[in-house]
């Protein structure tokens, strides 16, 4: 019997960002059979809990410590080479990759998205470690394109998300559930026209509006924030609460429960398709609308003007308990599959 192989599995975990989770719910469900998986996470507690071992994700010596007694490194899910979240962070993933390969281990980008790049020494940094990965698989066409001019050729898959286990909707005649953010497109009365679409939406139904925080830092209390500002309609607020979640499953659950979905987030998005629930987004980022554009539900993109709250809420009434054919779901799900191949280097 061959002893278990020890992977690193390098992320955006044990941030209490639930569509994160997911994103290592799905990768773990894909590791082959043999594979030890150590985390880089956050809030070890909260992986601990389900027996699922890690390294402290914030501390580089740590990780470097720990990706030496591992067989290989797994850069896994969303998009880690960017500079968006700063420069130092792509530093650090930089120096992982970089330190692997001189340690001759294999690197795999699972699922990843390419950027954005915004600072030329960033683009040169990536132009550099690209060519070290072992195999890749990239989330989106822009990314793989990009990836394969910088050396780091890669099969191309919707976001492994859609592969998260589902469930049967039973949602005709529920609540209307709203995964949003604070964007920067959005400040003040700029929420107007969308919380009075909402509220125009729930009242003419007779619908709960429940506000759903996908990540505990950045989301929850934005209910509370725009009561506070006097942006909430009065009846609006009469039927909203927020309800959170921990777990990817939970949020799978109440959009099983639930008439609409509209979400910002974007695997709010396809966590509320995957339990068959009717969706609309708001997208403050390209990959939502694409993700929106893959399940074909309506999409209002924030760079823009909205349209008059009275037009807006007619198009998510028309999205109102119709759910998406369940063959583009199963579609997807069947696509997203495809990422488990970049980890078959694993095998043996």
């Amino acid at each position: 019997m061959q002893p278990a192989m020890a992977v690193l599995l390098c992320g955006y975990y044990g941030e209490h960002n639930i569509g994160d989770d997911a994103l290592l719910e799905v990768l773990l469900g894909q590791l082959p059979h043999g594979c030890m998986p150590l985390v880089t996470a956050n809030d070890a507690a909260a992986l601990a809990q389900r027996g699922i071992a890690t390294v402290p994700r914030r501390s580089l010596p740590h990780v470097l410590k720990a990706l030496r007694g591992c067989s290989a490194l797994v850069l896994g899910g969303g998009s880690l080479l960017q500079d968006t979240t700063s420069f130092p962070s792509l530093l650090y993933y930089a120096a992982l990759i970089t330190a692997a390969r001189l340690e001759g281990k294999p690197v795999l980008l699972w699922a990843q998205g390419l950027g954005p790049l915004r600072r030329r020494r960033s683009r040169a940094l990536v132009r550099a470690v690209l060519p070290m990965v072992s195999a890749a698989s990239w989330r989106d066409r822009g990314s793989a394109q990009l990836a394969q001019r910088w050396g780091c050729p890669g099969s191309v898959a919707p976001d492994p998300v859609w592969a998260f286990p589902s469930r049967p909707w039973h949602g005709r005649g529920g609540p209307i559930v709203v995964c949003w953010r604070a964007v920067p497109q959005l400040s003040g009365e700029q929420w107007l026209p969308y919380l009075q679409a909402l509220g125009e939406l729930a009242e003419r139904h007779g619908r709960e509006v429940i506000w759903l925080p996908l990540h505990r830092d950045q989301d929850r209390g934005l209910l509370e924030r725009l009561s506070r500002e006097g942006l909430m309609p009065a009846d609006l607020a009469g039927r909203s609460r927020e309800v959170l979640a921990e777990r990817p499953e939970e949020v799978v659950a109440m959009a099983a429960d639930a008439g609409l979905v509209v979400a910002m987030r974007l695997h709010g998005l396809i966590l509320a398709a995957i339990a068959g629930a009717p969706c609309a987004a708001l997208s403050y980022d390209p990959k939502v609308a694409a993700a929106a554009d893959q399940l074909g539900c309506d999409c209002h993109g924030l760079a823009v003007p909205p349209p008059p709250p009275a037009e807006l809420a007619a198009r998510w009434a028309a999205a109102l308990d119709r759910p998406a054919p369940a063959a583009v779901l199963e579609q997807l799900r069947q696509q997203a599959a495809e990422h488990r191949s970049v980890l078959a280097r694993l095998e043996g």
